[in-house]
C-alpha cells in the first residue's frame, strides 16, 4: 500500500484520465473510492491528518464525504473532522494516532 500525499484531490479530473466518460453519479462514487482508499492509506501508515479537496459546486460530493467521514469516526477509525480553516473546499481529518 503506498502512502499517500498530505492532500488529496477528489476532483474526478485529478485521478481519472477518462473522466469525462462517467455520469456524474458514477463520477461521485469514484471520488468516494479515492477518498476510502487514501484515507484507509493514510490510517495504514499511521499519519497524523491527510486532507481532502472537495471542491464547492452545489454540495452533493462534500455531504457524502462527510457521511462518510462521520463513518470512519463512529467506527474507531479517525479521531475527528472538520473544514479547513484556511479554505472552506477541503476538509481535514485527524487520523489522530
Amino acid at each position: 500500500m503506498r502512502k499517500p500525499p498530505a492532500t488529496v484531490d477528489l476532483h474526478a479530473d485529478a485521478f481519472l484520465e477518462d473522466w469525462e466518460d462517467y455520469t456524474a453519479d458514477e463520477l461521485m462514487l469514484e471520488s468516494i473510492d479515492f477518498l476510502r482508499s487514501n484515507l484507509d492509506a493514510a490510517i495504514y501508515w499511521e499519519m497524523s491528518e491527510i486532507k481532502f479537496i472537495h471542491g464547492k459546486g452545489k454540495g452533493i460530493l462534500k455531504k457524502l464525504i462527510f457521511k462518510e467521514l462521520q463513518e470512519y469516526k463512529d467506527n474507531g477509525s479517525i479521531e475527528r473532522y472538520y473544514t479547513s480553516y484556511q479554505n472552506e473546499d477541503i476538509v481535514v481529518v485527524v487520523i489522530g494516532i
